[in-house]
């Protein structure tokens, strides 16, 4: 145990803190409760020095719990103090499954506020470090866009299959039948949305039915009358449904795509926001194939300082690119789960990153390829993570030496 280092955990609400500075044998110092807003951040401040003044610590270590947006104002704050950083201060905001797992040691503690922040301070005390939190303001700013971006993609997903739901009560037939490749695409929403049943499709003439693909598609159908024979092919195999509930699924409908616009335009402002602090950066990792701005953007604010890492097998087991490891005597099992733990902006900048890679870079794809053939099922999936996990390494290098990418020489 070090016992020259103060723990201090610190348990963050949305309008209050709760805190413990605890020494290096366990025992708790001091417990007591403070604003989460300035006032309350200028208390711990003032407590935390006169702590230090008068004892021996020569190092001080803050954690907290990564909760929801809450803790980010106050870590800032310490990690710029000026006077703690003459204690070899260090800042960590902590993932919250990293302290629920290590609270099942304790079975016999109570849930509250104040057991939580012996968790926190424990955790610290044991030598469960986290990596550092990147809080410098650039980072910080690009950060605060690239998550949005993030929220508003999953948003724009959760949106897109309530509509696929909504779609399916009208014409059930539609998206599992595969008239169009995209069910999204311009053709496929004009048929879910202009036409009022499904029975207005059965009922139009082949003739004009086939104009009304060939218009919606702008021409680009080879045969828009083998379309519109197969979309009445589904229409006549979908369910039907009375002219109530009709009319409120396409009143939903009509909701729900604008709704998606209304994401997808939000998503677009924020690419353009994205692009525009880019500037702030040296980007080295725009020179990988496919992966452009945002995606490279989204790296770079979740991983920030690179040195931080010990080398790329660290940096994937921070974004929970990592798998656990089953093996009894001479059996070690092929098929393995992920860690769900991770930082889980970085997983998903890294994974859609890894999908656009391998479309565009020769070395990529073939590794795509042959993790896809290597197992039965859930190909792709399984195909990407590791894909992803072998763009950390590429990731990690190019950060580290802060060089371009060079494709290998074919």
């Amino acid at each position: 145990m070090n016992l020259t280092t103060l723990f201090v955990g610190i348990d963050v609400g949305k309008t209050t803190n709760v805190v413990r500075f605890m020494d290096g044998g366990g025992d708790t110092l001091s417990l007591f409760s403070a604003p989460n807003n300035a006032d309350g951040a200028a208390k711990l401040q003032e407590n935390l020095r006169y702590t230090l003044l008068h004892t021996d610590y020569s190092k001080v270590t803050i954690g907290m719990e990564a909760t929801s947006i809450y803790a980010n104002h106050l870590a800032t704050y310490l990690h710029n103090d000026d006077f703690l950083h003459k204690w070899q201060c260090s800042v960590y905001v902590i993932n919250a499954k990293l302290i629920n797992n290590f609270k099942k040691s304790y079975p016999e503690l109570p849930k509250d506020d104040n057991i939580d922040t012996l968790i926190i301070a424990d955790f610290l005390r044991f030598g469960r470090i986290p990596k550092s939190t990147c809080l410098d303001e650039k980072h910080l700013a690009l950060r605060n866009l690239t998550r949005a971006r993030f929220q508003a993609a999953q948003n724009l997903s959760r949106e897109k299959t309530r509509f696929l739901e909504t779609l399916f009560q009208k014409f059930s037939t539609l998206d599992s039948a595969k008239v169009f490749s995209d069910t999204f695409g311009a053709t496929a929403l004009a048929v879910a949305c202009d036409f009022l049943t499904v029975d207005d499709i059965i009922y139009t003439p082949i003739e004009q039915l086939a104009d009304f693909v060939n218009r919606k598609g702008k021409g680009k159908f080879a045969d828009p009358q083998a379309v519109a024979t197969a979309l009445q092919a589904a229409a006549r195999s979908s369910y039907r449904v009375s002219k109530a509930v009709n009319d409120s699924l396409n009143q939903l409908l009509a909701i729900r795509l604008i709704g998606i616009r209304s994401i997808e335009q939000q998503i677009k402002s924020l690419d353009k926001a994205i692009e525009s602090y880019l500037a702030a950066f040296q980007n080295v990792l725009i020179s990988i194939p496919g992966i452009g701005p945002v995606y490279s953007a989204g790296l770079m604010a979740e991983i920030g300082d690179v040195r931080r890492f010990a080398g790329h097998p660290s940096l994937a087991k921070y974004a929970g690119l990592a798998w656990s490891k089953h093996q009894s005597g001479n059996f070690e099992a092929t098929n393995t789960k992920m860690y769900v733990s991770g930082n889980k902006y970085l997983k998903y900048y890294l994974m859609e990153a890894a999908n656009k890679v391998r479309m565009h870079d020769a070395e990529f794809a073939r590794y795509y390829q042959i993790k896809s053939r290597e197992v039965p099922k859930h190909q792709h999936k399984r195909a990407l993570a590791l894909t992803a996990r072998k763009l950390v390494r590429l990731v990690y290098s190019l950060l580290s030496t802060n060089r371009l990418y060079m494709p290998p020489s074919q």
